[in-house]
């Protein structure tokens, strides 16, 4: 008869002949975690707070009142009167409110949710490379190309997925409020899942060169913390000379631009024109370079 862990061993071997098996696998450790189910709680939680706690009085397309947590504020903005150029008072548009309030809540769920994706999936990557494990994984007939998509792939759906129920949750909930439904919206959701890709090839390829998951976190959060102070590049660069410029914009160039994206979400949110893709395009290009650095290092890696 065999034991617990015979049978686990031969249920690990049948799973990891597909790279079905290696996402599978990856999907129920996520689960076995209970980090996830946490956060589709903070997520249903937030967006059924919003929905009970925000009243509209919308009257033909104007709000004549707004009461958010119970607080009523002022559904009125300034304008200035094309004949008689003075400032006057006028009662604000659903849709200016909505995208308003729009812009500022996916503001934030990208944040929060990238920094929380990354430390929900965090532990994924040390218990994938702990020793003994890995040695058993990589044993199996399953290529270690396959093996590490596998794990990535089960990751960023796992992400796209959480992503997907919290913004879409918002905006239904806000959509339902105001009678304004504005698909162009939920192009936050690619954006916070592109960036958490991007995030978390710093988390993979650190952890697989150092196996130090505490390390690798605290340095992909150091990118972020850095990419805030290099989105103002063009106030700081002006008082540096220019060898020190040169360095910056390095830098600049160089790491992802985590904060800068999220102007271009905004813009998207808002149905204005991005002003530039650049900050979105070079954060991919620095994810494809440290995702193909994790892949060579794991191929080559003696575990």
């Amino acid at each position: 008869m065999k034991t617990q862990f015979e049978s686990n061993l031969d249920y690990q071997q049948g799973m990891f002949t597909s790279l079905g098996g290696s996402l599978l696998l990856t999907f129920r450790e996520l689960w076995a975690m209970r980090l996830t189910q946490g956060i589709l709680f903070v997520s249903t939680l937030a967006w059924i707070l919003l929905a009970f706690a925000m009243n509209l009085d919308v009257v033909e397309g104007s709000l004549a009142a707004v009461r958010i947590f119970g607080l009523d504020t002022g559904a009125d903005e300034m304008v200035k009167d094309a004949a008689t150029g003075e400032w006057v008072r006028q009662a604000m548009s659903v849709d200016k409110f909505v995208i308003g309030i729009s812009s500022f809540v996916f503001g934030a769920a990208y944040f929060l949710g990238t920094l929380l994706g990354l430390f929900a999936t965090m532990p994924l990557i040390g218990g994938f490379l702990e020793q003994g494990r890995i040695d058993l994984l990589i044993s199996k007939p399953l290529s270690r190309n396959r093996l590490l998509s596998g794990h990535l792939l089960g990751v960023w759906l796992t992400v796209l997925a959480l992503a997907t129920y919290l913004i879409v949750g918002v905006w239904i909930a806000l959509s339902i409020k105001t009678g304004l439904w504005l698909p162009r919206m939920l192009l936050s959701i690619p954006l916070i899942v592109v960036m958490f890709g991007v995030m978390y090839s710093v988390i993979m390829t650190l952890s697989i060169v150092t196996r130090s998951t505490g390390l690798s976190l605290i340095m992909t959060y150091g990118l972020i913390f850095i990419s805030a102070v290099l989105t103002a590049h063009e106030q700081i660069t002006v008082v540096l000379s220019p060898f020190a410029k040169g360095v910056f914009m390095t830098f600049y160039h160089v790491f992802p631009n985590f904060v800068e994206v999220v102007v271009i979400q905004s813009q998207l949110v808002m149905g204005e024109a991005v002003a530039s893709w650049y900050p979105l395009f070079s954060s991919i290009a620095f994810g494809s370079v440290m995702y193909g650095l994790g892949y060579i290092w794991f191929n080559r890696r003696d575990f």
